[in-house]
């Protein structure tokens, strides 16, 4: 059997978004004739109806979920590979916190021109991959759909508290002193942690800090972030069965890239 080309899976994804082959057509840029021709022949290549046309718009049939969730999956990475293959240096993207101190130490070991660092927000490193815009992240939690994943570093977390809250004066916590305590929600990801009330809605590290520092919640924070944010009014207190923050380095699966390669052994050496 033939397989598609992929201006076919780009009609086809035309018309299953729009449900209607006109319209389809007028977003291609194309007559209505052959792109009805094409959907046709792209169902005899198949061997399967790929739309039921029985009412008033075109709807899939089952057939046709299965090739429009896969069809995104190949055009979404024939674009990375575009974009990818397109620039000139290597794409490096983390959220502010503790991955900047991290990529900053990496990134001296290479010269200016090999390196663009882009920031990202809370969640969103890899999509950044997966989409091309980024060829590597650093993260602290991922979706590793279609990603390789390495750890970089684990380490502890304490708790966030206002001065002068009433868990401030404590030397250690456990996850059940924090049940009752608001946890700030990163706006990108909501909740941060389901088994306490919603808190604030927060941008970044800096905003959660404050959010803290108002008595709004108590937040979760890796040991270097509290390291690097000393306040005089937060207090950091170890939570001894809290899950450790772990920060990971991801990227395509399957390349073969030498830059890519030489970012992830530089990122270990630096670690280590």
């Amino acid at each position: 059997m033939a397989e598609p080309e992929i201006r076919e899976l780009r009609y086809f994804c035309a018309v299953a978004d729009e449900e209607n082959i006109t319209r389809a057509a007028s977003r291609l840029g194309i007559a209505q004739p052959p792109l009805s021709r094409a959907i046709r022949q792209l169902e005899r290549r198949l061997g399967v109806e790929l739309f039921d046309r029985s009412g008033s718009r075109l709807t899939l049939t089952q057939a046709g979920e299965v090739l429009r969730e896969e069809a995104a999956v190949v055009l979404g990475a024939l674009h990375a590979a575009v974009r990818r293959t397109q620039r000139p240096e290597l794409v490096v993207t983390a959220k502010p916190g503790v991955a900047t101190r991290l990529l900053q130490r990496i990134c001296s070991r290479f010269e200016a021109s090999e390196i663009r660092v882009v920031m990202s927000g809370f969640g969103e490193q890899a999509d950044m991959v997966r989409s091309g815009r980024a060829d590597v992240a650093i993260a602290a939690c991922v979706d590793g759909h279609g990603l390789e994943v390495e750890s970089l570093a684990v380490e502890p977390r304490v708790a966030a508290l206002a001065v002068g809250h009433a868990l401030a004066a404590r030397s250690v916590l456990g996850t059940a002193d924090l049940r009752a305590e608001p946890a700030p929600r990163w706006s990108t990801r909501g909740v941060v942690d389901r088994d306490r009330p919603d808190g604030p809605v927060v941008q970044d590290s800096a905003q959660l800090l404050d959010v803290v520092a108002l008595g709004q919640g108590v937040a979760l924070v890796p040991a270097s972030l509290a390291a690097l944010n000393v306040r005089p009014d937060v207090t950091y207190v170890p939570v001894v069965d809290a899950e450790p923050y772990r920060t990971l380095v991801l990227w395509q699966a399957g390349s073969r890239s030498s830059r890519i390669a030489r970012f992830i052994q530089t990122a270990h050496t630096v670690v280590n």
